[in-house]
């Protein structure tokens, strides 16, 4: 019930909806910081697992990658980037696209090679350049592993970017270092919540964008 009570008093405080401090700054902060990293982490992810996904080599190095970044701490290296670069949005997004970096590499570069042969070997007879059969032929049948490997990550990074918060950033991580430090738990509670509450809508979102984007033909095989 004092779970509850928190919450009810966080969300009916007209002043936290208003201001810089106020829920939808906060939000609007959280969300910057959020599809930044999983842009990044994307960019990185997504061309390094279907290259390798295609060609079958670096597997290994693949595989090397993934329990290195998994391995990291994300709040231990948010310290040293601080240390090492100070204040600023760049000591957030470098942990914050480790820890998204694996999970979409490993799925891209996993879906990719779980994609049966035999259309694959057919194109090929038929002449069809690589980069086609990649996107043409692989693509289409390995992107429900995709997606979520995307989805991964980005519920990882919304749940984690609350550390921006510790080198006196916004987002809603703020609600929870400010409660803990004013002993306001009404604050840290809300905030909690919002980042709970931000997280289901994102898994929400991936859902909808693989039931538009993938064929039925494979979500039925799936």
């Amino acid at each position: 019930m004092n779970v509850l009570h928190f919450i009810n008093a966080f969300f009916s405080d007209s002043a936290h909806w208003h201001g810089y401090d106020g829920i939808p700054t906060r939000l609007r902060e959280h969300l910057q910081y959020s599809l930044t990293a999983l842009a990044i982490a994307a960019a990185i992810g997504l061309p390094v697992g279907l290259l390798t996904g295609h060609t079958g080599r670096g597997g290994n190095t693949v595989a090397f990658i993934a329990t290195a970044g998994r391995a990291l701490p994300s709040f231990g290296l948010l310290v040293l980037m601080f240390v090492l670069l100070g204040l600023g949005l760049t000591p957030v997004m470098i942990p914050l696209v480790v820890l998204a970096v694996p999970p979409i590499l490993v799925t891209t570069y996993e879906a990719v090679r779980s994609v049966d042969p035999s259309p694959v070997d057919a194109a090929r007879g038929m002449g069809m350049a690589e980069p086609r059969i990649l996107f043409q032929v692989e693509l289409p049948v390995a992107l429900p592993l995709i997606l979520s490997g995307l989805r991964s990550a980005a519920i990882q990074i919304v749940s984690t970017a609350t550390i921006a918060a510790y080198v006196a950033l916004g987002g809603l991580g703020r609600y929870i270092v400010d409660g803990l430090y004013q002993r306001n738990y009404e604050k840290v509670v809300g905030g909690a919540t919002l980042v709970a509450v931000l997280a289901l809508v994102t898994l929400g979102f991936f859902w909808a964008v693989a039931r538009f984007t993938v064929s039925p033909g494979v979500r039925r095989g799936n």
